[in-house]
């Protein structure tokens, strides 16, 4: 199992929601001073998503070359037109993702932004008001939407800026021999494994060179982890073997506490509701954050293992999606984030087993058969990959 090619001396900053985030972003895009690489899923039409355009615009116009890339699923057809339109009398270069699912279903979920080679933004949180739920309805919340990112000065960053770049060559027209030759520009970069604080590596998922990668770190992380794991995400539907490394962790006295949001969608819920039975039996404490919408992806483990980024622990995720994330080896990073956790733990709902045996077996009954649709759906879609 390949491991996080880690690099040390980093500057790495925690985001809370876009309260913390937003600024950051536009402030950093305010002070380039000769490229931007600018990739997100999600680019609302509000007050947010103009800020952040008018500031992508705005260092267009002062001669900083910009390269902005948007899923065309995630941000919207409608959305994608009138941003096309928008940009056309500017000089920001727009790309989109997997137009009209040309490339099959595949999203990119990665929430990227890169600065002169300097500074790097990465994490869960897409361009739109984090006082409004992320869906069709954009309706009100009663607290900002809680997710993370964060902001890489350091070695890392050109790590971030090659994968970035990369991403905006592969959307455009590149023949065969640069693919190769941009193939193994990225094998190289990042191969040093250094061991002085603060260390930390970054991973992408494709469905190319990365297909595991995610997914392993974790795994990895569960499995060496001693003393406790705090995990927190949206949308829990993992694979067996996440699963059991979990269930795993908790049966050899790791104290695992796994925080989820609900609320949202009711077949995630249903799906995610299908493990409970396992996880509770194998000693898994379980949270259920209804607060507000939680949006982040993040972990602690241990003392000094912390991750934030973009993928969700589901099917889609680990197995379809581009993703990306953070990964940090540094103690008092990993403390900032899990007095986040613990805080929103704080503020849960904890689901004992009792609690499940109070379910009536067609409710049951219920969430079986949703887990039963997700894996048939994510089997064909990921080609037998969602193990």
């Amino acid at each position: 199992m390949r491991s996080v090619n880690f690099i040390a001396h980093n500057d790495i900053r925690l985001l809370s929601c876009g309260t913390e985030y937003f600024p950051a972003l536009i402030a950093a895009i305010d002070a380039a001073e000769y490229d931007i690489y600018f990739e997100t899923y999600i680019f609302a039409d509000d007050t947010t998503g103009v800020a952040v355009q008018t500031a992508l615009t705005r260092a267009a116009e002062r001669g900083v070359t910009v390269r902005m890339i948007t899923d065309w699923f995630g941000t919207g057809r409608a959305r994608i037109g009138r941003m096309q339109l928008e940009l056309a009398t500017s000089s920001v270069r727009h790309r989109i993702f997997n137009p009209w699912f040309r490339r099959g279903i595949t999203r990119t979920h990665r929430k990227i932004c890169v600065v002169d080679r300097m500074v790097a933004l990465v994490g869960g949180i897409n361009i739109n008001d984090d006082m409004f739920s992320d869906d069709a309805q954009r309706s009100a919340l009663a607290a900002p939407r809680w997710d993370f990112a964060v902001e890489v000065r350091g070695p890392l960053v050109a790590v971030i800026h090659l994968e970035a770049q990369a991403q905006w060559a592969r959307l455009g027209k590149l023949g065969l021999l640069k693919r190769i030759e941009l193939y193994r520009d990225l094998r190289a970069v990042g191969k040093s494994v250094a061991k002085n604080p603060m260390q930390a590596g970054f991973v992408v998922r494709d469905n190319l060179r990365n297909r595991r990668t995610i997914q392993r770190a974790y795994l990895q992380a569960l499995g060496q982890a001693r003393k406790s794991v705090l995990l927190a995400n949206p949308y829990f539907a993992p694979g067996r073997k996440f699963r059991q490394a979990l269930a795993s962790a908790a049966k050899r006295g790791v104290e695992v506490t796994l925080l989820i949001g609900v609320g949202e969608i009711w077949l995630q819920d249903a799906v995610a509701h299908s493990f409970y039975p396992e996880l509770l039996e194998a000693g898994v404490n379980l949270v259920e954050y209804r607060k507000t919408q939680l949006h982040g992806k993040v972990a602690v483990i241990d003392d000094d293992w912390a991750t934030v980024g973009s993928s969700n622990c589901d099917g889609l995720s680990f197995f379809l999606n581009q993703e990306a994330n953070v990964v940090i080896k540094d103690a008092s990073f990993a403390l900032a984030l899990r007095t986040h956790i613990e805080q929103a733990i704080a503020d849960g709902f904890v689901i004992h087993q009792d609690d499940f045996s109070h379910v009536g077996r067609v409710r049951r009954i219920g969430y079986q058969l949703a887990f039963m649709a997700y894996k048939l759906a994510m089997r064909i879609f990921a080609i037998g990959k969602y193990t």
